[in-house]
């Protein structure tokens, strides 16, 4: 298939498509003039990339599920290395959540300070 056809399929757009062979996580083969070719195979690598990056992960996150895929796994997470990225994702997902509990926790505080000072005053 052609780069528009996969951009369709893989539910993007030609331009990230390239921006991903330019990072090499996906390999267009070419044809006789020139254009970029592709199989099923590079359809399945995009949905690896986009479902990674719709939760968040940056796109050289994905690098190690690709791989995986490249290397013959059904599944982009049967790596050791895919499974270290979810590792570490997660570490970092918990540190973000408990900064955001204490910046909630702050701003809860502020506001029960800011309620206390507001209360009309009775005559």
């Amino acid at each position: 298939m052609r780069i528009g056809e996969l951009a369709r399929r893989g539910g993007t757009t030609t331009r990230a498509l390239r921006y991903y062979e330019s990072l090499g996580l996906l390999t267009a083969r070419r044809t006789a003039n020139g254009q970029r070719e592709y199989d099923e195979h590079d359809l399945r690598l995009v949905a690896e990339i986009r479902s990674l990056t719709g939760i968040g992960f940056a796109l050289e996150d994905t690098r190690p599920f690709v791989e995986c895929l490249r290397d013959g796994h059904t599944s982009g997470d049967a790596c050791p290395a895919s499974v270290a990225v979810y590792r570490r994702k997660l570490a970092e997902l918990d540190e973000c959540i408990a900064r955001l509990e204490g910046a909630r926790e702050r701003v809860r505080a502020q506001l029960d300070q800011a309620e206390q000072r507001s209360r009309p005053c009775r005559r």
